[in-house]
């Protein structure tokens, strides 16, 4: 896949997480592409809550890449998209904690440069607990929704 055409798909899947979000409840910003940390900013409308956002856009179920160390990953949360550029995108919710957990890694004696290199595989990030778990954000700003003006 051409870069260009991998951009298109991150930033296809960066709209619809933030759309996802925002219908929700949740007040999102986006940040500049490429820069480290995460994607998108989410806050309560009482900006009592706030957490981070890493968005990864796939076109379709491919592994996601994590770099080469786990100590660079910051984002709270990641909203892994499947088929991002299609009409019916697949969303994955996960934790910080559960991508680390999940990650495989390679082992640096079998690869040419000798460098670890760590990505989630499709079954880690598939699964029924993580596909369109979008609650999983939502019980802060349901509260917030039902609060009186």
């Amino acid at each position: 896949m051409d870069v260009k055409s991998s951009q298109v798909t991150g930033n296809a899947a960066l709209h619809y997480a933030a759309w996802q979000l925002s219908r929700r409840g949740w007040n999102v910003l986006m940040t500049a592409r490429n820069s480290k940390g995460s994607d998108l900013y989410c806050a309560n409308d009482a900006e009592t809550v706030f957490f981070g956002v890493q968005s990864k856009g796939l076109a379709k179920r491919d592994p996601v890449g994590l770099g080469g160390s786990l100590d660079n990953l910051r984002s709270d949360w990641w909203i892994i998209t499947i088929k991002a550029k299609t009409d019916a995108p697949v969303c994955y919710i996960m934790t910080l904690e559960e991508v680390k957990a999940l990650c495989h890694r390679s082992d640096p004696a079998k690869t040419i440069n000798g460098k670890v290199s760590m990505w989630l595989q499709p079954t880690a990030y598939d699964r029924p607990e993580f596909r369109e778990a979008w609650h999983r954000f939502g019980v802060v700003a349901e509260a917030d929704l039902a609060a009186p003006a």
